[in-house]
């Protein structure tokens, strides 16, 4: 069975400028995804999905192909990113394989054993359209508070405002590493978020969302502490 990776990686985000290149631990942060990637041995092709010249120029440098540009009304704030590998898969639609997996550009904890778990739990279960990574929320859910008008706390849930931790069902949270998913489930337009999911469960301390200079701050602590425990490299 044949399977594609497929890397988005526009130009233009906010928060963080250029996120995709700049560097993290002395090399471009899409590297680390392609590197990966191509580590793995699950992909007959790497594919970086940007409307970015110099990110194209730096993804072929490191092993990756870029077929093709991604048009800018695909590259804006608010295009999601079933839609953007949509794109890529007609784009590639001479190309014969049966699986995609998105892979986002900033995940340098991302590793190569969970992506083949993914590949064959997606692969043992063909009633399924997707596999991905997701973790733990660290409290549960039922028990966040927010802020009213008056800038007081307010329980989100008051339902479970009295009920032990305990006994409170247990929530995932999206990992924001890799998408597996059946080429058809793709073109479909499939929900991710549904029961024809499947989950990669990666500890907490696996995952970090890149975001906000925050975000990219606690990475970059949490990169070193893994790599100087020889889980990364």
């Amino acid at each position: 069975m044949s399977a594609i990776a497929i890397i988005p990686a526009r130009g233009g985000s906010k928060r963080i400028p250029r996120k995709n290149l700049k560097p993290f631990d002395g090399v471009p942060m899409i590297a680390r995804s392609i590197r990966t990637a191509l580590e793995s041995g699950l992909f007959n092709e790497v594919i970086v999905s940007t409307d970015d010249e110099e990110i194209a120029e730096v993804a072929k440098a490191h092993g990756a192909q870029v077929p093709f540009l991604r048009p800018a009304a695909l590259a804006d704030d608010f295009t999601g990113t079933a839609a953007v590998i949509a794109h890529a898969l007609d784009e590639l639609r001479e190309r014969p394989f049966e699986f995609a997996c998105c892979i986002y550009a900033t995940a340098p904890l991302l590793q190569a054993r969970f992506l083949r778990e993914g590949f064959d739990l997606l692969r043992g279960h063909p009633d399924k359209s997707f596999a991905f990574s997701v973790s733990t929320f660290g409290f549960p859910v039922q028990r966040a508070l927010t802020l009213d008008d008056q800038g007081a706390l307010t329980p989100l849930y008051p339902q479970f405002r009295d009920s032990r931790s305990q006994d409170l069902a247990e929530a995932f949270q999206d990992a924001g590493q890799f998408y597996w998913g059946r080429r058809d489930a793709w073109l479909r337009g499939d929900a991710l978020f549904s029961s024809k999911s499947l989950p990669v469960v990666l500890p907490r301390y696996l995952v970090q969302d890149i975001d906000t200079a925050e975000d990219w701050k606690r990475a970059e602590y949490l990169y070193a502490a893994l790599r100087a425990g020889g889980e990364l490299q």
